[in-house]
């Protein structure tokens, strides 16, 4: 399932900061393939395990890697800017323009940056807790839009979302309730993530952390009632009402 739209009311404020997060991400995508045009893959990847996060140094069973930033936690930081390739990116940063407008918009500028950086952490912090021995990088701001997908599920959960479903290579276009699309993500997500803890028993481990969508998920779920404004709320459910009614 592939959403690429949702109803926004008119009065509806200029997503600033949404647009500046799109923006970033794409700015450091581009600035990750200049290193692998330029300097090769091995330099890449040297790059990507500086700025990606390590979970084994945060609970000190690796020293960081040479040229990670200084403290090296800036990690926390940086990976949500960075991603593996075209599929990751483009994948991330549409779920994001479709989701986060609405949110920064319950919220606000300032509230809706704030939200979104502690979504990212809040995944981190559970990729790390699930994954103490791992010295492979982990990149992606899938955790903080995870955080912006449970702030949505929650405060707008019948607003009704255009959505491709690929039925081989034809792409059918259905409008899904909000609870039935980001709900059906996150059991899978919880469920691949159970999945990645029984392979890991076994020695074999996976590329996707799933476990940092379900932190950033639930990380989000949490703090949405501290930072959303009921009344910009109020609005836009009455809005989705009469759009999609």
């Amino acid at each position: 399932m592939i959403p690429y739209s949702d109803p926004s009311e008119p009065d509806h404020i200029f997503p600033l900061v949404n647009v500046s997060l799109i923006a970033i991400n794409f700015l450091a995508f581009f600035y990750e393939l200049s290193i692998g045009n330029a300097q090769g893959a091995n330099a890449l990847q040297t790059f990507i395990t500086q700025f990606g996060l390590v979970p084994c140094e945060y609970v000190h069973q690796c020293a960081p890697y040479p040229g990670t930033p200084s403290p090296f936690q800036l990690t926390f930081l940086t990976s949500m800017f960075m991603h593996a390739g075209w599929l990751h990116i483009l994948g991330n940063m549409l779920f994001l323009w479709v989701f986060g407008d609405n949110i920064e918009n319950s919220m606000g500028h300032a509230r809706y940056l704030v939200f979104y950086l502690l979504c990212g952490a809040g995944a981190n912090a559970l990729e790390i807790a699930t994954n103490v021995g791992a010295s492979a990088p982990g990149l992606g701001a899938s955790g903080a839009i995870a955080g912006v997908l449970a702030g949505y599920l929650l405060l707008y959960p019948r607003s009704r979302i255009r959505t491709l479903i690929l039925f081989g290579f034809i792409p059918i276009p259905v409008r899904l309730p909000a609870f039935l699309l980001i709900g059906f993500w996150f059991i899978i997500q919880l469920f691949d993530g159970l999945v990645t803890v029984s392979s890991q028993a076994t020695g074999v481990t996976g590329g996707v952390a799933y476990w940092a969508h379900v932190g950033g998920f639930t990380t989000g779920a949490i703090l949405i009632w501290l930072f959303r404004h009921p009344e910009r709320v109020h609005n836009l459910r009455a809005y989705h009402s009469q759009v999609d009614g």
